[in-house]
């Protein structure tokens, strides 16, 4: 210890001083070998007129059996900073450096000094002027207070949101808010799904289960309003909002838009009560998106006036089916409707499967699906049923009817028309669905730029470390992801606005659109989820951040109300026929007049002009945005025409043509919704009012996003030229830039209350 001192005591020496930097930096950077030390040792020896104490001094500290220690090299460094704090300006070398702090101490540095300081710097390769400042870098200051006053009305702009059923989400925030509904993060699975079910029996017992049912029957007769409340409670659990969603939604609401007076009246307030928890068994475990071709039967007994519901294999099982494992008494259950031996299709019957202390009745067999990848609280299980035998008025027959003979009856003559119908009263699933998952998507990006908003790492020296939303590429990470939500937020609105109040002959537009934004808007909650958790770095992966929960939970949105893929193709079918129907509802002739008509359509030229344009006023201009999404979305139409038509004239069947072309139908579909997205973002900001100065740069933020992800297909399709490409991939980060002192506004909007955010983080 008393050497060490001593060999600290040779830091006042002045002798010492101009080698102070190079000593710091060649030990600093790791143990110097034997021949490393003779090196500089013969630097310096070499040079006639090198003081002979400062060579003995610099021997003290390049001994290899005794290196400095952690201690000395705090103490070496603190000397030189000590030293360099009274530098005018910063010297440019290492060398440079050591001179001025021997001139500092009163010390000479003469000329054979300096070559052997040069020469030291030379061996230790320590020239560069960034070595000096990380010398010399003073003490970090203290941030000033981050500011999170946003540069807009904040308020104003979460009234534009909530929109019209501002009380109905302004109520469900607030119960959701109370310490009953605290978030448990201890319970074993069995213990969690009654958490959930008490929940759920809360919600209901403040009549919103019932919002959307007739108000003849306790409900609220307001659609719009449930749907608003389904929204608003994704912020919440996720498994709560499936819950509520599998009895309010899918089993009374099956009942309610597939039963009649005699369904209604014996179920519906039951069901709207959770007095009567219920199920919806469609999917099947071999049958899933394909519902029509559905395994289980029911085939009407003429002689006992009643139907015989069975599962004729183990693939036939309902599967993943809400509230079959634990609580669910009744079920709607979906299955082929025979009648002697004559099948009519799949229809919707209402099945008792457990008593009212809880038993599976005979014949009805449950499993349980157990552990899933998220939404645990949910009692997802599997129904099979060993010919249970059912009164004839548990089929729902709204759609269709089998009298005591057996006589089959329906207002829709077409099955196939018939089929969509029933389907098509079910849509609000896949509204819902969409709406939660941008709910989910808006409770990842709260998290995330609040906590980028005040989380600093690096920075230049001497000033506060940087704050993470200040660097460009944490921006490119959160802000166009930001801008599509609230893209997607003015689509869902106006997609849900249609869903309640559109006319019967627009109820197939409405399910096409349904389709196609369910489609995007769970993919991009995925997307979203994901980048938001990598943006908050190991804080995003304690689960008290919420984002382990919000990805297990929220992943299942693009499968369930349908497959995403799937769906997309349902778009393209729609897009593909001139009458919105179905294109299996098409006539081979039908199809081949379509299609031949389609093929040979001129797709209007781009004006030669707009593919070098690359002024901001233009690249931000909606009409330059929309209208080349929809050139895309028209040139990929008429490009898929032709493909069929190829197809179709060769003699290939119109099934295997469609498959063939897959690939290209969902290009189609997605250019599509991108398209109407758009559209509905900007007659949104329109209509914003004081606010519409806030969204227009969001939303352009968004379309511009949109034309760089598809820069590649539109550079193909000479719709830009290669300096337009890098003009959008410049303006996007322009926009992010600009947008940035306005990020954590723009999320303070979807007022989540803090209780439902739930995350330390994102305060």
């Amino acid at each position: 210890m008393s050497e060490d001192r001593d060999r600290l005591d040779t830091l006042e020496d002045a002798r010492l001083a101009p080698y102070l930097p190079l000593l710091y930096v060649a030990w600093a950077d790791g143990e110097l070998a034997d021949f490393e030390i003779d090196a500089i040792c013969a630097q310096v020896s070499a040079r006639e007129g090198v003081d002979g104490g400062c060579a003995r001094l610099l021997g003290r500290w390049l001994d290899p059996e005794d290196p400095p220690s952690a201690l000395e090299l705090r103490r070496l460094l603190t000397a030189i900073r000590h030293a360099g704090a009274h530098l005018d300006e910063e010297p440019t070398s290492l060398a440079a450096l050591g001179a001025r702090l021997a001139e500092e101490r009163g010390a000479r540095v003469g000329d054979a000094e300096r070559s052997a300081l040069e020469a030291l710097q030379g061996t230790l390769g320590g020239e560069s002027a960034e070595a000096v400042r990380a010398l010399l870098e003073p003490a970090r200051v203290e941030p000033a207070p981050v500011s999170r006053e946003a540069p807009f009305d904040v308020a104003a702009l979460t009234i534009l949101l909530d929109g019209p059923r501002v009380a109905i989400r302004r109520r469900v925030r607030a119960l959701l808010s109370q310490p009953g509904f605290s978030y448990r993060a201890d319970l074993a699975i069995a213990d969690y799904r009654e958490e959930v079910l008490t929940w759920c029996r809360r919600l209901a017992a403040e009549g919103l289960g019932a919002l959307g049912l007739p108000v003849e029957h306790g409900g609220g007769g307001d659609p719009g309003a449930f749907i608003a409340a389904f929204e608003t409670l994704a912020h919440h659990d996720l498994s709560l909002l499936t819950k509520f969603g599998v009895q309010f939604g899918l089993f009374a609401g099956a009942i309610h838009q597939l039963g009649t007076d005699q369904h209604h009246e014996r179920y519906l307030r039951r069901a709207g009560t959770l007095e009567l928890p219920g199920c919806f068994a469609m999917t099947e475990t071999g049958h899933g998106s394909n519902v029509s071709e559905l395994a289980t039967v029911c085939r009407f007994d003429r002689e006992r006036s009643e139907f015989d519901l069975y599962t004729p294999d183990r693939s036939a099982w309902k599967d993943y089916i809400g509230n079959a494992a634990a609580h669910g008494r009744m079920a709607v259950v979906f299955a082929q409707l025979e009648i002697d031996g004559e099948a009519y299709g799949v229809h919707a019957f209402l099945v008792p499967i457990r008593d009212e202390k809880g038993l599976v009745l005979p014949g009805v067999s449950v499993e349980d699906d157990g552990p899933k990848l998220g939404l645990n609280g949910v009692d997802n299980g599997r129904l099979a049923f060993d010919h249970v035998r059912l009164p004839r008025e548990s089929l729902l027959d709204r759609f269709s009817r089998v009298d005591a003979d057996g006589v089959y009856s329906s207002p829709i003559a077409s099955p196939g028309r018939r089929f969509f119908t029933m389907l098509g009263t079910l849509v609000g699933g896949r509204v819902s669905v969409a709406l939660a998952s941008l709910s989910a998507a808006k409770s990842a990006l709260t998290i995330a730029v609040r906590y980028a908003a005040e989380r600093r790492q690096f920075g230049a020296a001497g000033e506060p470390e940087t704050l993470l939303l200040d660097y460009p590429s944490h921006q490119r990470r959160l802000l166009p992801r930001l801008a599509t939500t609230y893209a997607l937020h003015f689509a869902l609105r106006d997609l849900a606005r249609r869903y309640v109040d559109s006319p019967p002959e627009e109820r197939r537009e409405v399910e096409t659109a349904a389709a196609g934004l369910k489609a995007i808007a769970t993919w991009h909650c995925t997307d979203t989820v994901q980048a938001c958790r990598e943006a908050c770095g190991g804080q995003g992966y304690l689960a008290a951040n919420r984002f382990a929960a919000l990805k297990a939970d929220s992943d299942v949105f693009t499968t369930f109300e349908g497959d995403n893929t799937v769906l997309l193709q349902l778009v393209a079918k729609g897009l593909l026929s001139g009458y919105r129907k179905q294109f299996g509802d098409m006539s081979f002739l039908d199809l081949l007049r379509w299609v031949t008509g389609r093929a040979g359509a001129a797709i209007q030229e781009l004006n030669p002009l707009v593919a070098r344009e690359t002024a901001s006023r233009h690249l931000r201009d909606p009409a330059f945005q929309v209208g080349l999404l929809r050139w895309r979305e028209d040139h990929l139409l008429g490009s898929v025409a032709r493909r069929l038509k190829r197809r179709l004239d060769t003699g290939v069947e119109p099934t295997a043509a469609f498959a063939a072309c897959q690939n290209h139908l969902l290009a189609l579909a997605e250019a599509h919704v991108d398209r109407i997205v758009l559209e509905r973002a900007g007659e949104g900001v329109e209509s914003a009012g004081d606010s519409a100065g806030i969204l227009r740069p969001v939303v352009a933020l968004h379309g511009l996003h949109r034309l760089e992800a598809a820069s590649a297909w539109l550079q193909e399709h000479g719709a830009f030229e290669g300096g337009k490409s890098r003009a959008v991939r410049n303006e996007v980060d322009a926009l992010c830039s600009e947008l940035r002192p306005a990020a954590r506004g723009l999320v303070d909007a979807f007022a989540i209350p803090d209780a439902l955010l739930a995350a330390p983080i994102a305060t």
